[in-house]
């Protein structure tokens, strides 16, 4: 028996969880498939879920086809629940994309696609709702041969698109065009079987044909294609044969030392924190002692008190995970999200999708909630770590990082039904980033007035290449002092550069430590540690925010704002009236493409102004307007400079705050 851990990704409404209902029913899992709108089926678990009709937690399901067991990971198709999906495509094997047949590819699936190919995952795409009317075949594929990939073959032909009817008919050797049309694609990757081609075209009949479709399928070089749907059953068959045939299962050394990844984090009713697992090699069984570790180098160790597998539509209690397997391990109390298990090292700064652009203030309405807010949003926050609460003690304020407004709501919800706390939040704001302007250099002498502190730093910060981060240097020996005084600098910059001269995280920065020096442990004639002659930890850790914001202040900052990359498609007797709304929405189009009534432009757009343009799109141009967008990286801002606001008390300031204490307690 093979194990396969699948994947179902799609644009928001393509069907996924439906596709995924439908895969169960087929398997004998359910004998009734579940629907979405009346919040039935087996993934959408969640009360919310069931209400709005939406996934937003990833979920799993197992079933059998044929010798092969399917773990089936249904994952949120919008984008604000991105974050999601991007965990769950470190565990995958191979994944299915699904494709509306009516509204055709769309942007979240020209991202989806873009980052399964990037990371090698096998992809095969499933045109979902031939039953629907204005469902497409020919057209279709031309575009997803254009927008997607130009690597595509269609595995069936369709008949009676556009109605309850609609059937999908599997290509076999004898039809017609579909021998060449797999050639043509196979060899363009291939050149030995080019080769072979070219010596006797006779040779490459139907079954070698569909061996090397599989192989280039698994090395992620094609994608094959398949039509049907999920509500009538329509094709079906024919992809789980393709799931089964042309996905690569699961591989694993069960024997080896044990290595996983955790893509999710959730807790029990009765509030024990569990972990969904994926073992990549390796065994882990219950009371096990089990080492973890974090992508920010944080190690722990507990002991897992229970292991449940996923199997036939439900879990079931078993003594061990193996390799290639899902687990759901229970008794981690201190385990999170992307952490790594027994011998894994888990990757740092990983990431697959853009982080959030947008931040909110959130409220309490009854201002006694606060506490049990910061206790709601801590457990949130063990579920999705990119909501990054951002606390701010001295407004006794919470921001939260966002993708979007439905993810806002949707927070806001789940605050009221499992918490029982009530909130409100501000309006949304842009996250942007500051980044060096040029080099800055600052640095405190020890027992030197003003330096207040027992310590000597010296900091240098020079700019770094976009998307490069944030490094730490040191011109110092390492023996020149201790090395947990080394670490204090060392994470007090990494954690101070959290907020600029603006108020913005800084990036893409190279920060060098070019001066220490400190006191020895001292202590008087009878023995006893005085810490008036001692340098200690936190003496740098309150000197180095200083010297740093100094340095970063002699460097200078600039603002950079997210940016997405826009596609529109319109009447052309429209453009007119659009083109001063992207003026004023600060959008830079390119030259707009004209094919008859059609017009097409591309351009870049802040992601603040995103929001608006899709709702002005509609009575701009009748109705008939069709926006796609994705992050794009970001640019200066032009203009007034956003202001964030600051949660540290601003080390700009603090330097003089802190001198005048000093000597006042100084006498």
């Amino acid at each position: 028996m093979h194990t396969l851990n699948l994947g179902i990704l799609a644009h928001v409404d393509a069907g996924k969880t439906s596709l995924t209902e439908r895969l169960l029913h087929t398997a004998g899992v359910i004998d009734t498939i579940g629907s979405v709108d009346a919040g039935s089926t087996q993934t959408d678990s969640l009360a919310l879920e069931r209400r709005r009709g939406i996934t937003i937690k990833s979920a799993v399901v197992s079933f059998t086809l044929g010798a092969t067991t399917v773990n089936l990971i249904d994952t949120p198709g919008h984008p604000d629940f991105i974050a999601e999906v991007e965990r769950v495509l470190g565990v995958l094997d191979g994944a299915v994309l699904v494709v509306s047949a009516v509204e055709g590819v769309q942007a979240q699936t020209r991202v989806l696609l873009r980052t399964l190919r990037r990371l090698r995952i096998p992809t095969l795409l499933f045109v979902n709702k031939t039953d629907r009317p204005g469902a497409r075949y020919s057209s279709l594929l031309t575009s997803i041969t254009e927008r997607l990939s130009p690597d595509i073959v269609a595995m069936g032909s369709a008949q009676h698109l556009g109605t309850r009817s609609a059937t999908t008919t599997p290509f076999t050797g004898a039809d017609p065009g579909f021998p060449g049309a797999l050639t043509d694609l196979l060899t363009r990757h291939d050149d030995e079987l080019l080769t072979a081609y070219v010596d006797d075209p006779a040779a490459l009949t139907h079954a070698p044909l569909l061996a090397a479709l599989a192989e280039q399928t698994a090395r992620c070089r094609v994608h094959p294609v398949f039509f049907g749907s999920a509500a009538t059953g329509a094709g079906i068959d024919a992809l789980a044969d393709g799931i089964t045939g042309l996905l690569p299962a699961a591989t694993g050394n069960a024997q080896a030392p044990a290595r996983g990844t955790v893509f999710k984090v959730d807790r029990t009713a009765n509030g024990e924190r569990t972990a969904y697992v994926r073992m990549v090699e390796g065994t882990v069984r219950a009371r096990e002692v089990l080492r973890f570790r974090s992508p920010d180098g944080r190690e722990g160790e507990d002991k897992v008190s229970a292991v449940t597998v996923f199997e036939d539509g439900g879990e079931v209690p078993v003594s061990a995970v193996r390799a290639g397997r899902i687990g759901r391990l229970k008794g981690l109390a201190g385990i999170r999200i992307g952490d790594s298990v027994g011998e894994a090292r888990a990757e740092a700064g990983r990431r697959h999708f853009a982080p959030p652009t947008l931040e909110t203030v959130v409220v309490p309405v009854r201002p006694q909630d606060r506490g049990a807010l910061h206790v709601a949003l801590g457990r949130l926050a063990e579920q999705d770590p990119l909501i990054a609460v951002r606390r701010d003690d001295l407004r006794q304020e919470v921001s939260l990082s966002l993708y979007g407004e439905v993810q806002k709501e949707v927070i806001q919800a789940t605050l009221a039904d499992e918490f029982g706390v009530d909130v409100t939040f501000r309006a949304t704001t842009t996250i942007c980033r500051e980044r060096p302007a040029g080099t800055g250099e600052a640095v405190e002498i020890i027992d030197t007035d003003p330096n207040p502190f027992l310590a000597t730093v010296g900091l240098r910060v020079d700019p770094a290449p976009y998307g490069s981060g944030v490094e730490f240097r040191r011109e110092v020996e390492l023996g020149s002092m201790p090395y947990s005084l080394m670490r204090a600098v060392e994470e007090t910059v990494l954690s101070t550069l959290t907020q600029g001269i603006h108020g913005w995280q800084v990036t893409d920065c190279v920060v060098t430590q070019t001066h220490s020096g400190y006191w020895p442990r001292q202590s008087h004639s009878h023995g006893t540690f005085d810490k008036s002659m001692s340098s200690t930890a936190g003496d740098f850790r309150s000197l180095t925010p200083l010297v740093l914001m100094d340095a970063l202040r002699r460097a200078g900052t600039r603002v950079y704002e997210p940016m997405h990359r826009f596609r529109l498609e319109l009447p052309t007797n429209t453009f007119g009236a659009l083109v001063p709304v992207l003026t004023r929405l600060r959008a830079e189009p390119g030259p707009p493409e004209m094919r008859g009534a059609l017009c097409t432009l591309e351009g870049g757009i802040p992601a603040a102004r995103v929001h608006e343009l899709q709702q002005l799109l509609p009575g701009l141009t009748r109705g008939e307007g069709m926006l796609e967008s994705a992050f794009d990286g970001h640019r200066p801002v032009t203009g007034p400079v956003p202001e964030r606001p600051r949660t540290d008390h601003d080390p700009l300031h603090r330097k003089e705050y802190l001198l005048r204490t000093v000597r006042r307690v100084a006498g």
